[in-house]
């Protein structure tokens, strides 16, 4: 079976030093929230990732999209935001650069520098830093052609960035030429749908605890809602209302969230957790993983579906129904034979030549 490739919309792949020992502080019942005023989650990564040189940055993201082609991603969303000061949200945003020229995956770039609020400043400082240091550089690259960023990322949260410091470093973004695609209405309501809607968001993320009222206004806005199904399950937090979404006429997205905090590269594992967890449809899983995914991403004229004159990214699995991608869960190793980017083909699975698929 012959299907496009897979655009995973929200990842966060740079960085170093893993938290697998969270995971069990997690299980015990510890929240995200705890975890990082305790010093662990993105600031535990901060502190490795500032750390790290640029090549063992490029090296270790190099080997995750390699994992993430294998599993049939050809198009990825890729997140600085763990630097949190210039310097290092710089090195990521370099490291993701090169991975564009010399990786066949095709990469969009998002700034996320408002990750979180780095020690020593308050949610003001950080916010006035980044529209008054970051945004200013980032545009004087652009225009030398050093590094060229698609998307502006803020995480909107209680306790992170309200939505006054949201508003001012998106409409910053903007102003330079970057697409709104955020993380809101995650832990607490935020109104971040709304925001997003009101201030022509591309796409947001999360949205476990949008309202009624940012549904609408997304479906209205035709801002994208990309959902992390990974990630509600990893946190055990309610699932996002994928359901009411659809029937509200929002543009439904996936993505793995992949992180040091919900490690999973496969988009095959997320349309399943999504048909399961979220009640979506296999159709409507496949259409989130691939033309609504590029839609996120700004890409769904050239990604996304196969058409002429679109990149010829297809997916060659070992079975005669594509469904089998969605239903064998964690069983994309031994079913994707083939992946082609560009016309080209980049990987060839030799266990499929010894293995069927049933």
């Amino acid at each position: 079976c012959i299907f496009l490739g897979l655009v995973d919309a929200h990842t966060h792949p740079v960085w170093a030093g893993d938290r697998v020992h969270e995971f069990a502080m997690k299980l015990a019942g510890a929240s995200y929230m705890e975890i990082h005023q305790a010093g662990g989650g993105i600031h535990f990564t901060v502190e490795h990732t500032r750390k790290a040189t640029e090549e063992e940055l490029f090296n270790t993201f190099k080997h995750r999209l390699e994992r993430m082609l294998r599993a049939g991603s050809t198009l990825v969303e890729c997140k600085s935001g763990y630097g949190l000061n210039l310097e290092t949200e710089l090195k990521m945003l370099r490291v993701i650069e090169r991975a564009k020229q010399s990786v066949d995956i095709g990469i969009s770039s998002t700034y996320c520098g408002a990750h979180s609020v780095p020690k020593g400043k308050t949610a003001t400082e950080a916010t006035d830093d980044i529209i008054n240091s970051h945004l200013p550089k980032l545009k004087e690259l652009k225009l030398s052609g050093e590094i060229h960023v698609n998307n502006i990322d803020v995480f909107c949260e209680k306790g992170v960035f309200d939505l006054e410091s949201t508003r001012r470093i998106l409409q910053a973004g903007k102003e330079i030429g970057l697409q709104i695609n955020f993380h809101g209405d995650e832990l607490h309501p935020m109104k971040s749908a709304e925001l997003g809607a009101e201030l022509g968001a591309r796409a947001i993320s999360h949205l476990e605890e949008v309202s009624d009222e940012g549904i609408m206004a997304m479906a209205r806005a035709k801002c994208a809602a990309v959902l992390l199904p990974t990630t509600a399950y990893m946190l055990r937090l309610k699932q996002p209302q994928a359901r009411k979404m659809l029937e509200e006429g929002v543009i439904v997205a996936l993505g793995s969230d992949f992180n040091p905090n919900a490690y999973c590269f496969s988009m095959p594992m997320v349309m399943h957790l999504a048909c399961v967890n979220m009640k979506m449809s296999m159709n409507e899983a496949l259409a989130a993983a691939t033309i609504n995914a590029a839609y996120a991403l700004g890409k769904s004229d050239t990604h996304g579906s196969l058409e002429i004159g679109k990149q010829g990214d297809l997916v060659v699995i070992n079975s005669s129904r594509w469904e089998h991608l969605i239903y064998q869960f964690g069983g994309h190793e031994a079913l994707i034979n083939y992946v082609i980017v560009k016309g080209k083909v980049i990987y060839q699975n030799e266990k499929c030549d010894t293995m069927s698929s049933y």
